[in-house]
C-alpha cells in the first residue's frame, strides 16, 4: 500500500476537514508517526506527520495483524514455515477478535494458514471483516483451491489477494504441484474482484527466475512482488549466501514497473524505505495463529493463548514481555 506524506500550506484544521469532506471512507489512527488515515477500496494512506499524538492517545491495537486460519494445506513446500500440527480457528472467536481489533485501532487483516481457502468458513470470515468491520481484508494463497464459484463468492469482501508463486514454468510446478497454465486462469479471475500481489521465495532455485517471474506477474497485472528471502525452519534450509548476494545485485538494479516489498525478516542490506519508523514491533504488527496464540511474528517461537479472553488482553501481556 503506497503510503505518502502529506504536504500542505493550509493549516492542520483546514487539510483534516477537507480530507473529512471528501468522498471516500477514511480509517483513522492515531499512532507514534502521526494521523494515519487509510481508505481501504483504493488502498490509499495518508499520513499527517507534522501531528504529534501523545502516547495516551496512540491506537492500542498494531496496525495489520495476520491470522492463520487453519494449519491445513495440500501442499508439502520444504521452505514453508507454517506449523504442521493440525489446528483451525473458531470461527466465532475469530468474528469477536476482528470486532475487537477494528475497535481499538487496526487498519488490516491478512488471513493466512496453512492454506486459507481450505478453512471450512473462508468466504463467510471474509465477508464478516469487510461488511462488519472497518478492517481491510486481504488473504495469501497458492490459489489451487480459488475456484471461480469461490471467487465469485469472495466479490465485495476481499482487498487485496496475494499469491504464491516461486518460480515459473516448470520450476513452480515442481514446487507448488500445479500446472503452471492454471496459475494464470486463476489470476485473470482473481484480477476481477481485487487487486492482488505475488509472494516469491527466493532461494538458489528461484532467483535466476526473478526476471521471468516479473515479467509474467507485470502481464497478469499484479501490483506489488513480494520478495520472500527464504528463511531456515526449525534449523534447517534459510537463504544461502550466494543467493543472497544475487539477491541484493537483482533488487539494485530493477527498473521494472512493479514496486517490489520485502519481508522484514529479509530485509537485511536491501535498499528499503520504511514511511512509519515510529511505529515498530507490535505497533506496527503482530501474529494470531491457528491454536489461538497472539506472536510477534509467524516466524516466532513464543505466543500468548488468547484463549476465551481478548486479543487486548494477550497483546498487553505480550508488551509486558517485552518490557521484562
Amino acid at each position: 500500500m503506497p503510503l505518502m506524506s502529506w504536504e500542505h500550506s493550509q493549516s492542520v484544521e483546514n487539510s483534516r476537514q477537507s480530507l473529512l469532506a471528501a468522498k471516500v471512507n477514511w480509517k483513522v489512527r492515531l499512532s507514534p508517526s502521526g494521523v494515519h488515515l487509510f481508505e481501504r477500496n483504493s488502498g490509499v494512506n495518508v499520513l499527517l506527520d507534522e501531528i504529534q499524538i501523545e502516547p495516551a492517545r496512540w491506537a492500542t491495537a498494531p496496525r495489520h495483524v495476520s491470522v492463520a486460519l487453519t494449519n491445513t494445506c495440500d501442499l508439502a513446500c520444504s521452505y514453508c514455515f507454517a506449523p504442521k500440527n493440525p489446528a483451525s480457528l473458531d470461527f466465532q472467536r475469530l468474528t469477536n477478535w476482528l470486532d475487537e481489533l477494528d475497535t481499538y485501532g487496526c487498519l488490516g487483516v491478512g488471513f493466512g494458514g496453512g492454506e486459507p481457502t481450505l478453512f471450512p468458513r473462508f468466504a463467510d470470515v471474509c465477508r464478516y471483516a469487510a461488511h462488519h468491520t472497518e478492517l481491510a481484508v486481504s488473504f495469501t494463497t497458492n490459489a489451487r483451491h480459488l475456484t471461480d464459484a469461490l471467487i465469485a463468492s469472495l466479490a465485495g469482501s476481499a482487498h487485496f489477494v496475494r499469491v504464491s508463486m516461486d518460480g515459473v514454468g516448470p520450476t513452480y510446478e515442481a514446487l507448488r504441484c500445479q500446472p503452471f497454465p492454471l496459475l494464470r486462469r486463476r489470476l485473470k479471475s482473481i484480477h476481477t474482484i481485487a487487486p492482488f500481489g505475488i509472494n516469491y521465495v527466493v532461494n538458489s532455485r528461484t532467483v535466476v527466475e526473478l526476471d521471468a517471474a516479473i515479467s509474467f506477474a507485470a502481464d497478469m497485472g499484479a501490483s506489488e512482488f513480494l520478495l520472500l528471502p527464504e528463511q531456515p525452519i526449525r534449523g534447517n534450509g534459510g537463504i544461502d549466501t550466494c543467493t543472497e548476494q544475487l539477491l541484493r545485485t537483482w533488487v539494485h538494479g530493477y527498473r521494472g514497473s512493479i514496486p517490489l516489498t520485502v519481508s522484514e525478516a529479509g530485509a537485511d542490506q536491501l535498499p528499503t524505505c520504511n514511511p512509519l519508523p515510529g511505529e515498530a514491533g507490535l505497533h506496527a504488527y503482530a501474529h494470531i495463529d491457528a491454536t489461538g496464540f497472539l506472536k510477534r511474528s509467524s516466524f516466532d517461537a513464543y505466543g500468548v493463548n488468547i484463549g476465551a479472553g481478548s486479543v487486548m488482553t494477550a497483546l498487553g501481556t505480550l508488551r509486558k514481555s517485552d518490557r521484562g
